[in-house]
């Protein structure tokens, strides 16, 4: 059976930086309330002539550079997403266009912040089944554009952008070696948007990812027949910094072994796994050969998580 992994890996980060300090001018709280219950200390915002697709196809673009794939090579395109351009046609399909991606088909996975994972996961089975080569993943927000700004209790978690991913096959032993996918309808009310604005009960969303963050990466590791000392770097949901250092501490792994951008982009949703990813794998911290665990949560409720051997 062929090996799917990562080939290739690029991001987009809007421009307008919007800190807490920005927020404690236009609602009642505070840089240090914010940073202490979440972690973030400034989040992105995409312009009103930004669109969600546009920041998917940025993110494409440097994908493919890096997996040094065409476009016209890509044979399906998935793009996680709760903040389409509009109820359809799909941003997977606006984002083939402007590729130029001719000859693959194309379409949308709404799993909110797990939905990175749930698309990682739907490429991986065309691969090893031989049906693709090559499938596009894209995980992109545009939050701003279904959150109350004037409500504090969601306004400072979340943020815009992108992460995309270039899903091809891998040599032996390298790629995705075991995935985790979940759900639990009962808990749907918790997170969501019945009318312009997402609402969120914050007390069971943080009981439930807690408990489920943990859960879900051990039981990854164990289907992969690894160990948690065969893990070196956690790349969590981009959530809270409370629930992402719980699902380290299962993991028993020092600080510096898992990505915490949550403090400079928010929560990004969809993007926020492939975000993280992108600037760890810059930097240097992910290395061929790496055991490196991928895990989400979101509303749904759903969860998902992948362990991947680092390399191609």
């Amino acid at each position: 059976m062929t090996n799917a992994g990562i080939l290739g890996m690029g991001s987009y980060i809007p421009e307008q930086i919007f800190t807490n300090a920005d927020f404690e001018k236009v609602l009642d709280t505070s840089d240090e309330w914010i940073r202490t219950r979440t972690g973030i200390e400034e989040r992105r915002f995409a312009g009103d002539d930004v669109k969600t697709s546009d920041m998917a196809y940025e993110s494409a673009v440097k994908a493919l550079d890096q997996a040094n794939v065409k476009a016209e090579e890509i044979d399906l395109i998935l793009v996680a997403t709760v903040t389409p351009d509009m109820s359809f046609p799909t941003v997977s399909t606006l984002v083939q266009k402007r590729l130029g991606a001719v000859n693959a088909s194309a379409m949308d996975i709404s799993a909110a912040c797990a939905g990175f994972i749930y698309g990682i996961v739907t490429a991986q089975q065309f691969i090893e089944n031989g049906a693709y080569k090559h499938v596009l993943v894209i995980g992109v927000e545009k939050l701003s554009t279904i959150t109350d700004m004037s409500d504090r209790n969601t306004a400072v978690l979340f943020g815009d952008g992108s992460g995309a991913a270039v899903v091809g096959p891998v040599s032996e032993g390298k790629g995705i070696l075991s995935f985790d996918l979940g759900s639990d309808g009962g808990g749907a009310m918790h997170i969501n948007k019945q009318g312009e604005f997402m609402e969120m009960n914050g007390r069971e969303v943080f009981k439930f990812a807690v408990r489920q963050m943990g859960e879900s990466s051990l039981k990854v590791i164990d289907k992969a027949g690894l160990t948690k000392e065969d893990v070196d770097y956690l790349i969590p949901h981009q959530a809270n910094i409370r629930i992402m250092e719980s699902a380290r501490e299962k993991l028993d792994l020092p600080v510096d072994k898992m990505s915490v951008t949550v403090k400079k982009y928010g929560n990004t949703s969809s993007a926020s796994i492939p975000m993280a990813l992108v600037d760890e794998l810059d930097e240097g911290k992910i290395k061929d050969g790496d055991v490196v665990v991928l895990v989400g949560f979101g509303a749904g409720l759903v969860w998902g998580a992948v362990v991947l051997r680092w390399g191609r």
